[in-house]
C-alpha cells in the first residue's frame, strides 16, 4: 500500500501542470514525445554462439547466392568483446559483409540511449531484430539479431567502394538477406 501510494505521488510530482493561453484555455501537451527505446519480442528459442566459426555460418552455396564470391576471411572484433567475426567481400556488387557471433552482451546494447543509433525493430528468421543505422554513415548498414541470452549475431553490409554508390535503404536491405540467410544456417546446424 505505501508502494502504491509513493508510485502514485511520484508519478504526480512528474507530470507538469497544465500552462495556459492568454485567454486562459488550458494547452495540451504530448506526453508521448518522451523518447522510449523499443522491447522486442521474445525469441523462438535460443541458438548459442561459442564455438563457432563466423566463416563457417554462411555455406559455400550461400554466399554465392549472396553474390558473396571472394574467400571470407576471419578476425577478431574488438569492438564487440573480442567478438569472432568473418568479412566476405563481392567482386560482383563491390559489397562488403561482417558476421560477428557477439557473445560478450545482448542485442540491447542498441537499445541504450548511448548507442547513438537508429534502432528500428526487425524479424529474421522468426528472431527478433533491429536494424540499426548510425548517423553520419550512410554507406553501411546493420542488422543485429537477438539470438540467445547474452547473445547477438551481428550482420553489417557496406559499400566497398563501388563507383556508383548503394544508398542505405539497399545496404539495409543486403544486411537483412545475409542476416535471414545466417540465421536459416545456423537453425540447421543447431
Amino acid at each position: 500500500m505505501i508502494i502504491a501510494t509513493l508510485c502514485a505521488l511520484t508519478i504526480c510530482a512528474c507530470t507538469p501542470l497544465p500552462e495556459h493561453t492568454a485567454d486562459g484555455r488550458a494547452e495540451e501537451h504530448d506526453i508521448a514525445s518522451a523518447t522510449i527505446a523499443p522491447s522486442l519480442p521474445p525469441r523462438p528459442r535460443e541458438i548459442r554462439l561459442e564455438g563457432l566459426d563466423p566463416c563457417a555460418v554462411l555455406t559455400e552455396e550461400q554466399r554465392l547466392r549472396l553474390s558473396l564470391d571472394n574467400p571470407p576471411s576471419a578476425y577478431v572484433e574488438t569492438g564487440f568483446g573480442n567478438a569472432k567475426a568473418c568479412t566476405m567481400r563481392s567482386t560482383i556488387s563491390g559489397n562488403v559483409t561482417r558476421l560477428a557471433l557477439v557473445t560478450a552482451e545482448g542485442v540491447g546494447v542498441w537499445l541504450d540511449e548511448n548507442a547513438q543509433v537508429d534502432a528500428r525493430p526487425t524479424t529474421v528468421g522468426g528472431f527478433p531484430g533491429l536494424t540499426v543505422r548510425t548517423p553520419g554513415m550512410e554507406q553501411v548498414c546493420n542488422v543485429e539479431v537477438d539470438v540467445a541470452e547474452g547473445q547477438f549475431l551481428d550482420v553489417m553490409f557496406r559499400d566497398g567502394g563501388n563507383e556508383t554508390k548503394a544508398t542505405q535503404d539497399t545496404l539495409c536491405l543486403g544486411a537483412q538477406r545475409v542476416a535471414e540467410a545466417a540465421i536459416a544456417a545456423l537453425l540447421q546446424r543447431r
